[in-house]
């Protein structure tokens, strides 16, 4: 920046509610830009926020930990999103039940493709094996697949990027690929969310409907959890 608007920025920088104030801001501008593009999945709020928040941080030379420290109560609110997932659960737990065998195959399916799938790409384009164990729990969400990666010996700030990149590419495409695979059901829809793409594709299929919204919750819940288990059994194979 040139020295008047750096003159005229420091005083707001140290603001922290402007990082708030620009997140959320920055979140309804793609809500906005979307709604013009009538609703295109590509037109993601939150990968356009994400391009908007990245922008001003670089361009106003803001340390991440100066951004987080204003922003920190957006990411404590993925708490009790994340939760409230929990409530269209409870209403739809009967028929989660009288399917709970195929969605036990799809799970796992999913889960195990992700996985290898994840390596298999890192091996091929000449990773290395540290880069390979982050990209492993990409599909789980940020904080499970964090820790996940912090055991096996992974980055966990790489995972925590490739997972929230997962998960907005899931957002983009998840549902427009089902749709040209003819799948209507929103039990698929919202378990293939859950396990392909995490929270950020679980969000945009619960604000679409309610049984969506169940099975994407049991997704994001399950997953984490085989991830867990999988993971470090299939690394004591890869030695």
């Amino acid at each position: 920046m040139n020295r008047a608007l750096q003159h005229l920025w420091t005083p707001l920088a140290a603001t922290p509610l402007l990082w708030l104030a620009l997140t959320v801001a920055a979140y309804v501008a793609g809500q906005m830009i979307q709604r013009a593009v009538r609703g295109s999945a590509l037109a993601s709020p939150v990968l356009i926020a994400i391009v908007l928040v990245a922008c001003v941080v670089l361009a106003t030379g803001t340390s991440y930990q100066t951004y987080f420290a204003g922003a920190q109560f957006i990411n404590f609110l993925l708490g009790p999103a994340t939760i409230a997932l929990a409530v269209p659960l409870a209403k739809n737990l009967s028929l989660i039940r009288s399917n709970f065998h195929s969605i036990c195959l799809a799970l796992l399916a999913g889960s195990m493709t992700s996985i290898v799938s994840g390596v298999a790409i890192v091996w091929l384009l000449g990773g290395s094996r540290t880069v390979a164990l982050s990209m492993a729990p990409k599909a789980v969400t940020t904080p499970i697949a964090v820790a996940v990666s912090e055991q096996i010996g992974g980055v966990p700030a790489l995972t925590a990027a490739l997972a929230i990149l997962g998960g907005i590419v899931a957002a983009v495409v998840g549902q427009q690929l089902l749709h040209g695979l003819r799948v209507k059901d929103w039990r698929a829809h919202g378990l293939a969310a859950g396990v392909a793409g995490s929270g950020v594709a679980a969000a945009q299929v619960a604000s679409r409907n309610e049984l969506g919204a169940a099975f994407a919750a049991l997704g994001i819940g399950l997953n984490g959890l085989l991830t867990a288990l999988l993971l470090p059994a299939l690394l004591l194979l890869w030695r």
